[in-house]
């Protein structure tokens, strides 16, 4: 799916704007495609996305109720920190550019898709008492792995992300339950087609074909899928027994039925919109300052708002009620992201300017003694920067790194393409930030009485379970 960014943040603090302005003002200002470039750009310009990700981590823990009702406000803030230093150094034409290109190119497309998947897949509610025991917890999420390549993380997120909150309702551990969730569904799932995680769609738009990931990424996700599956259950199961199945089920006895059916083809018309657009290439173009707003990138939104709407009619008022459905989580997320689009502005530019950015010392490891690509370094610079900022497009700096000639890569380098393209999908399960269904399904499951873990313990989460999974890789993949 063509989803694109995410990430996190921290607190308010006065001393970020001094040091950002005293920071020398690049020779350039604008790069040649609009915007700020990011040759010469100071790592100090990156301190507002940083304290948006410590904000995101700490507040929640202390000072929840402040965070509940003003992180909108604390996320504008950092913005501004951005924005306002940006204007100063560059000037306001070429700072407005950088936020067009950000918003237009980026936000609006990204938060159009996911209010559509939460819509229409808020539509569609699973009647009756699912028991969430073990085997039925591992079967809902090896069937939400299996459809996440096929209807995109997000949208398999958003249809299975409910139905398994209510079987688990009567539980008194169900955190967990989320977080491989996560893990499987709303990341590693994805990697089987251009439509199941946004990195992929951008190589199957540079050449890569469209069922390359389904024959080269299958071994890969099928062994960390079988791993996280049976790590899962053997969890479940012990605190399922430890439980003792004390509490009374609130879910009343009923046969399962599925209500909101129409929503099914809406799921599937916004998989074919999403792909049809994404191949057609409209001579019609519009431009907004230097940003270039294709036809049917426009065409796609419209279309997938028109869906949305839709969906909320033909979806009768109780069905939404009896699912659970509110418009909490998708608002939450929708404002924690604009701040997020814009602050990360600097650092995706340092990133893309490679070797004449502050991070080329990065670049410099992608290349073993022998002038060979380091197909393990490929996997883990691409995962890690993947895991906090946007994986689509560093999905698209590594691919350019690596030559950027898809049929070069799916043949000679095909080692560094399935690199690139595992680190970029699975990595992106490391953090709540790393792809855009984390932080939704985070977000639903509170706003169903979930006590998820903290943002830092939940990459302890990852860092346990995830990375000896992702060092298996390296070993059996990429070394040798």
């Amino acid at each position: 799916m063509i989803s694109r960014t995410t990430l996190r943040a921290g607190l308010v603090g006065t001393g970020v704007l001094g040091p950002v302005l005293a920071a020398p003002a690049p020779a350039f200002a604008a790069s040649a495609e609009g915007g700020i470039n990011g040759a010469g750009l100071d790592l100090l310009w990156i301190i507002p996305f940083a304290g948006l990700l410590l904000s995101i981590a700490l507040m929640p823990l202390v000072a929840a109720r402040i965070w509940h009702h003003h992180f909108g406000k604390i996320a504008a803030g950092w913005a501004v920190l951005f924005v306002v230093p940006a204007i100063l150094s560059f000037g306001a034409g070429t700072t407005a550019d950088a936020l067009l290109h950000a918003l237009i190119g980026e936000y609006i497309p990204f938060i159009v898709l996911l209010f559509a998947l939460f819509t229409v897949a808020g539509g569609i509610y699973i009647k009756g008492n699912l028991h969430g025991a073990p085997a039925l917890n591992t079967g809902i999420l090896l069937l939400g792995t299996a459809c996440a390549g096929i209807m995109g993380t997000t949208g398999a997120a958003m249809l299975f992300v409910r139905p398994l909150i209510r079987a688990n309702d009567d539980r008194r551990h169900s955190a967990h339950v989320m977080v491989f969730f996560i893990f499987l569904v709303a990341n590693i799932g994805g990697s089987l087609t251009p439509l199941g995680d946004p990195p992929l769609f951008l190589g199957f738009l540079q050449g890569v074909s469209f069922f390359w990931p389904t024959t080269h990424l299958l071994g890969p996700m099928a062994l960390v899928s079988l791993i996280l599956l049976v790590f899962f259950f053997a969890i479940d199961r012990f605190l399922y027994i430890r439980e003792g199945r004390t509490r009374p089920d609130p879910t009343p006895d009923s046969r399962i039925r599925i209500h909101g059916l129409a929503n099914v083809p809406l799921l599937i018309a916004i998989a074919l919109i999403v792909l049809g657009t994404g191949i057609y290439k409209s001579p019609i173009v519009f431009h907004i300052g230097t940003v270039e707003l294709a036809f049917q990138d426009l065409l796609r939104d419209v279309l997938l708002i028109g869906i949305a709407l839709l969906s909320l009619v033909l979806t009768p008022k109780a069905t939404r009620e009896a699912n659970g459905f509110e418009w909490g989580p998708i608002a939450e997320v929708a404002k924690l992201f604009a701040g997020i689009f814009i602050t990360i502005i600097p650092a995706l530019a340092i990133l893309k300017a490679g070797q004449e950015g502050a991070l080329s010392g990065l670049l410099d490891l992608l290349t073993n003694a022998r002038g060979e690509p380091s197909n393990a370094m490929y996997f883990w610079l691409t995962g890690i920067l993947s895991s906090f900022l946007d994986n689509a497009p560093t999905y698209l700096v590594f691919f350019n790194a690596a030559g950027g000639d898809a049929q070069h890569l799916m043949g000679p380098l095909v080692k560094t393409l399935e690199a690139i393209s595992i680190g970029a999908v699975f990595m992106g399960a490391n953090t709540y930030i790393g792809n855009a269904p984390n932080f939704m399904v985070k977000a639903i499951a509170e706003s169903n009485g979930i006590r998820m873990p903290s943002f830092f313990a939940y990459m302890l989460w990852s860092v346990v379970i995830l990375v000896p999974c992702f060092v298996l890789i390296t070993l059996i993949y990429f070394l040798g």
